[in-house]
């Protein structure tokens, strides 16, 4: 059984919110369309209508589609879950565990693996639990001061399965209304908490704690929170070493370093969060990272930390940074031309090389003798993006220059 699919928005394929009706009769969620129009689209993205200066300030609620989703989780919640002779089976139920300090941890622990098996299984208990608030009970249960005395086994447990839980439930949409409850990082406790797990917790966590991260860098409620992350030393000292454990450690911990770079990439995405990152360190861990991989490997880990390259680079501190990492610029020639079914990596490194030299003599010489202009030829002559043979061409003209 499945979300019906007039209940899902059109543009983020979630259940609707806050359904509201364009002047074309398209329903969407309030938060969906609006951003839709705000990058500027003056059309209705499904009929593809023009919609006049008018049009697009009249957002008409759709309470009626608002009451049958309602109605329809009601009937569906008190069967999202199997019946037990022990136990009420409602998700209000299995709310109230979670929310009651009187649970103890092993019944949490019982609840949180009949949350996680909903969540993985069932598209309607996603979403039900989604839109019932579940997300803004389970994070305070990962997120919070540290304990007096060292925790319990089964506490501990609590806490990892409760991370689980929340990151199965966050929605794709960026713009999705529930993700604010992820301000409660904004807290200090909440957030030495989130450091805490993210230096000492399993490779699994640390993985779903970079996921949670990006969701952060990304999403529009967390814009605010993004900047407080981006400023916090003690983020920055334990995400940096996890791109140190692609290939010592196994492969939890490849898949928490992978997350990492996807991390750190939506965290420099954002101009005022890159100072920060540069203090700290992320250009030289960063070409530590792309150093370990082999010619053309490494994928969409590779490509995310050439992105975060570009995006310091295109500061001066950045470019100062990228100079005086041991190696660099080679790094950079290297992935200029990637065999690889994705050229992102590719326009990335010629972007940052580009910014680099640009302003630095030394870097183009050293850029020439590792060999770039053979590397930006076979890019000019693959089929990469126009983005990326516009750099190409810039850069070889200023090599030409030189």
């Amino acid at each position: 059984m499945s979300v019906p699919h007039l209940f899902r928005c059109p543009i983020s394929l979630d259940i609707f919110t806050d359904p509201v009706t364009l002047c074309t009769g398209q329903t969407y969620d309030r938060q969906c369309i609006e951003r839709w129009l705000a990058d500027g689209h003056r059309t209705c993205p499904v009929t593809m209508q023009a919609l006049d200066d008018g049009d697009t300030t009249v957002l008409v609620p759709n309470r009626t589609l608002r009451h049958h989703i309602e109605r329809w989780l009601s009937a569906t919640t008190d069967h999202s879950l199997p019946e037990s002779a022990d136990d009420d089976p409602s998700l209000a139920a299995l709310k109230r565990c979670l929310q009651s300090d009187a649970t103890s941890a092993a019944a949490k622990i019982g609840a949180l693996k009949k949350v996680l098996a909903l969540a993985s299984e069932s598209d309607v208990g996603r979403a039900c639990m989604l839109q019932l608030g579940f997300l803004c009970v389970l994070l305070p249960l990962v997120f919070h001061a540290a304990p007096a005395v060292p925790a319990e086994r089964h506490a501990e447990e609590a806490e990892q399965l409760a991370l689980q839980c929340a990151l199965s439930l966050m929605p794709s949409n960026a713009a999705a209304p529930q993700l604010d409850c992820l301000n409660m990082l904004k807290k200090e406790d909440n957030l030495a908490s989130f450091v805490r797990l993210l230096g000492r917790g399993s490779g699994r966590a640390k993985a779903g704690l970079c996921r949670l991260l990006e969701t952060v860098a990304t999403a529009a409620a967390t814009r605010d929170l993004a900047l407080v992350v981006a400023a916090s030393p003690r983020v920055w000292q334990a995400l940096l070493p996890l791109l140190q454990q692609q290939h010592a450690g196994p492969a939890p911990d490849a898949r928490a370093s992978e997350a990492a770079v996807r991390a750190i990439a939506a965290v420099c995405a954002a101009e005022p969060a890159r100072g920060s990152a540069i203090h700290h360190g992320a250009v030289g861990a960063l070409f530590r990272h792309l150093s370990w991989w082999a010619y053309g490997k490494g994928g969409g880990a590779v490509s995310s930390a050439l992105a975060a390259v570009e995006a310091l680079a295109e500061t001066e501190a950045g470019r100062r940074a990228v100079a005086r990492a041991p190696g660099a610029t080679r790094i950079l020639v290297r992935h200029v031309f990637m065999m690889s079914s994705s050229n992102d990596g590719s326009e990335h490194a010629a972007a940052a090389l580009l910014a680099v030299c640009r302003e630095s003599r030394a870097a183009r010489s050293e850029a020439v003798g590792a060999g770039v202009v053979t590397q930006l030829l076979l890019l000019l002559q693959s089929q990469c993006g126009a983005r990326a043979k516009a750099k190409a061409r810039a850069l070889l003209k200023l090599l030409k220059s030189r």
